[in-house]
């Protein structure tokens, strides 16, 4: 199986990148810099977070055309300004506020695990960020990916199956010949039923205390398992 393997392609939030910290340590610094008081910031990137996947359900159900995930994300900054009571704004300051998710740190192992990845392998995004929220966080953090795939590149939000074969079909490869990688065993369970083979860390803090979800490898669904990136490359030969 591991001799196949020519690509690995990776979730990003959550597994490559700590979104929560991030988000909280961003914008708790910006409403300090508006003065913007009374706001929990912590109870806000939560609340963000919870509209993304019913954001991507609107297109996958196809109620909406495919629409890239700067603009849903937008459009749900607009919905939990008006929630948290969040005036007087400016549109740079709404945009600004709205590309805190091309900002994100990665998490202190992936840089020097995909750097590993890469000597060997393919090593490429399969996220549901698009192609510019993408490409942003990786010039910020030193993500060193070899092309953007995912879902703008395929019109398709995970865990539909084109997301999938489609970031195959960009990198002229069979499905056993990519590895899709994540923190997360249901991600890689769409990923598995797509024929791919699947590598899996866990990311225990990514939801903040109290985690319960995602804490181990599924072992009916990750063919490698790993403690981090760094671990996944010394896996692979790396």
């Amino acid at each position: 199986m591991v001799a196949d393997i020519k690509a690995c392609i990776f979730d990003v939030f959550g597994s490559v990148v700590d979104w929560r910290s991030s988000l909280i340590k961003d914008l708790s610094a910006f409403g300090a810099s508006k003065n913007i008081s009374g706001v929990d910031w912590t109870e806000f990137s939560v609340a963000w977070r919870k509209m993304y996947q019913p954001a991507m359900e609107e297109v996958r159900s196809g109620r909406r055309p495919f629409t890239q995930l700067d603009t849903l994300h937008r459009e749900s900054l607009y919905v939990l300004l008006g929630r948290f009571g969040i005036k007087g704004l400016t549109g740079a300051d709404i945009e600004h506020m709205n590309k805190v998710w091309h900002r994100l740190d990665p998490w202190p192992d992936s840089v020097q695990g995909l750097t590993l990845l890469k000597t060997k392998y393919i090593i490429a995004p399969c996220s549901n960020g698009n192609v510019a929220l993408i490409v942003n966080m990786a010039k910020r953090a030193g993500l060193p990916w070899d092309c953007i795939l995912g879902a703008e590149a395929t019109r398709a939000y995970k865990p539909t199956p084109r997301a999938y074969l489609g970031s195959c079909e960009l990198l002229n490869l069979m499905p056993h010949e990519v590895l899709m990688c994540a923190a997360h065993n249901g991600d890689l369970k769409a990923a598995k039923a797509q024929g791919l083979c699947t590598a899996m860390w866990p990311r225990p803090t990514e939801h903040g205390p109290g985690q319960t979800t995602d804490l181990a490898a599924d072992p009916a669904v990750v063919d490698i398992a790993a403690t981090d990136i760094v671990d996944l490359a010394r896996k692979l030969g790396c």
